[in-house]
């Protein structure tokens, strides 16, 4: 099969492929990964992927003999998007959100196969557990003792843009092809990130389009690319993506499924370090220099540097949330935050 042309992404390092033999060597690959890695064909015994290679029709007819008769969300583009789901040129969304059926969605999908101006039809994220039966227990990866929340991704011809999620992330792919784009986390500066808070799905995205880069406009992108590197997989292909890593993701065929696995390495009632730029933004950004730099020196003791001198001086039992957070601590604080934001 030959590849989709990958175009500027063409001279990018490759992902480096692992051999992984069962579950326990997965396992502890997964436990001291730092950087991203392949594992071809490790999800190839999966029913799923077996009725893709078949053909798209007999990947859709297996999902749809497993989904749950309930509305599922669905992001439709303009027609001649090219796949790209981003901003428009007022910096709203290019894609417009439906809930509809998953029959319904299906047919859509079929109907637009080899046009090349057809609108892009993608379903983000679905909850494998809420939205199917007896899928994820005939296809899932063995992750030990991780608790993952296991998500299904379906679309015709996309590009997501480059973004990061804070969890670790193993995507299989299950149908179709998808090319990986990856950069390390320090390549922020040099991806272009737009707004916080206006974003496609909830995390910023780079502003550059991977396709056609305009280094006029974004001169440091030349250096991402320089650490860049990049991955077309196959059906039963996997790719571990560590917490934070920036992505972008291309649906390379008229259909496409990957499924995909998010888990963090830190317990689940520790707030979202997003949640805590969000409320600096508001709170620290715009105050005169001398006080920025005062609160900078503070979150550097408190949250970064954290050592013994913060608390050495205060008696045990009175150290309250500066002690090592618990539930019990992580709750309380979360409360006393909850009503100073209500004021």
């Amino acid at each position: 099969m030959a590849e989709a042309d990958p175009g500027p992404l063409a001279g990018l390092a490759r992902v480096p492929e692992e051999q992984v033999a069962d579950a326990a060597t997965l396992d502890a690959r997964l436990r001291g990964a730092e950087t991203p890695f392949v594992i071809r064909g490790l999800a190839a015994d999966w029913p799923l992927v077996k009725a893709g290679l078949q053909s798209a029709d007999a990947a859709r007819d297996y999902l749809l003999r497993h989904h749950r008769d309930r509305p599922f969300t669905v992001s439709v583009s303009q027609p001649g998007s090219g796949g790209r789901l981003f901003y428009d040129d007022a910096m709203a969304m290019n894609f417009r959100t439906f809930d509809a059926k998953l029959p319904e969605i299906f047919a859509r999908m079929a109907a637009f196969a080899g046009q090349p101006q057809a609108p892009t039809v993608y379903l983000a994220s679905i909850d494998v557990h809420q939205f199917f039966d007896g899928l994820h227990a005939a296809n899932h990866i063995d992750l030990a003792d991780r608790e993952p929340l296991a998500s299904i991704w379906i679309g015709t011809r996309t590009r997501i843009a480059a973004h990061n999620d804070v969890p670790n992330n193993l995507a299989v792919v299950a149908a179709g092809r998808r090319r990986f784009t990856l950069f390390p986390r320090e390549q922020f500066r040099n991806l272009y990130l737009g707004p916080v808070d206006n974003t496609p799905a909830g995390r910023a995205i780079s502003m550059v389009d991977f396709h056609s880069p305009d280094l006029e406009r974004h001169p440091r992108f030349a250096e991402a690319m320089a650490h860049g590197q990049t991955v077309e997989m196959a059906p039963g292909d996997a790719l571990y993506i560590p917490a934070l890593w920036w992505h972008h993701v291309e649906g390379l065929e008229d259909f496409n499924v990957l499924v995909n696995y998010w888990w963090r390495e830190t317990p689940r009632w520790l707030g979202q370090p997003q949640e805590a730029l969000n409320h600096a933004l508001m709170a620290i950004r715009d105050l005169p220099p001398d006080q920025k730099a005062h609160w900078r020196d503070m979150f550097d003791y408190y949250v970064f540097q954290n050592d013994d001198q913060v608390t050495a001086h205060v008696p045990e039992g009175g150290r309250g949330v500066l002690d090592p957070m618990t539930p019990e601590l992580a709750s309380r604080l979360r409360s006393y935050l909850l009503r100073a934001l209500s004021r």
